[in-house]
């Protein structure tokens, strides 16, 4: 994150922010598992099969659902060359599109299997030489970074910028607000503006070079 320009940072926060809309609705639409924190799907996966096998189930599809999401989007983005960004959140924009469609025929599965596909993908976005950059939809990471950023901070060996990392969790926080407001307000719509969102951000990664 500290490595890219200000531009690439901005536009990594912003996604952020779109990760956290969705996973918020997603949190509030699946009863309290996630369509993004696969730490946490992981974490209720281990304590079903401790305690209630039977509830294990769901988790472990959201889990199976978000890697396949990712492999989809390693694929496209494989592919897409120095198209990669708008590409992956192409992606992105059809699946949020198809859960949004899917919430409005009723059918609540197949509106989470296209969530959890679409949080698995977005995280193509940011990759170098391969290797993903900057985890969109997943902050621990984020968090560590910055607590290590401060400390060499007051230690007075601080790189610049290393406080995009808390920028980086904040989009995820305000994200996540918004999304659970529209969620409780407007139901039927926060997904379609998720689309909207997404779509966005791939025109605007039009005008953004792809990394080596």
């Amino acid at each position: 994150m500290i490595r890219y320009d200000r531009s690439r940072r901005r536009f990594a926060i912003a996604l952020s922010g779109l990760a956290g809309f969705v996973d918020a609705v997603g949190f509030l639409s699946a009863g309290g598992y996630f369509v993004s924190f696969m730490s946490g799907n992981t974490t209720r996966l281990g304590v079903a099969l401790g305690i209630d096998p039977a509830q294990a189930l769901l988790p472990a599809l959201l889990i199976v659902g978000f890697l396949a999401g990712v492999t989809l989007g390693a694929i496209l983005a494989l592919r897409a060359g120095w198209l990669r960004k708008p590409a992956v959140l192409a992606l992105v924009t059809t699946l949020l599109v198809t859960g949004a469609m899917a919430r409005a025929m009723g059918e609540e599965r197949g509106m989470i299997l296209a969530l959890v596909l679409a949080m698995g993908a977005i995280n193509n976005t940011f990759q170098r030489g391969g290797e993903v950059t900057v985890g969109l939809t997943y902050m621990t990471g984020a968090l560590v970074r910055l607590g290590q950023g401060f400390a060499l901070w007051l230690a007075g060996r601080s790189e610049p910028g290393w406080a995009a990392w808390g920028a980086l969790w904040a989009g995820l926080l305000c994200g996540a607000i918004l999304g659970a407001f529209l969620q409780h307000r407007l139901p039927d719509g926060c997904l379609w503006i998720a689309a909207a969102w997404a779509a966005m951000m791939s025109m605007i990664a039009l005008k953004i070079p792809a990394e080596a």
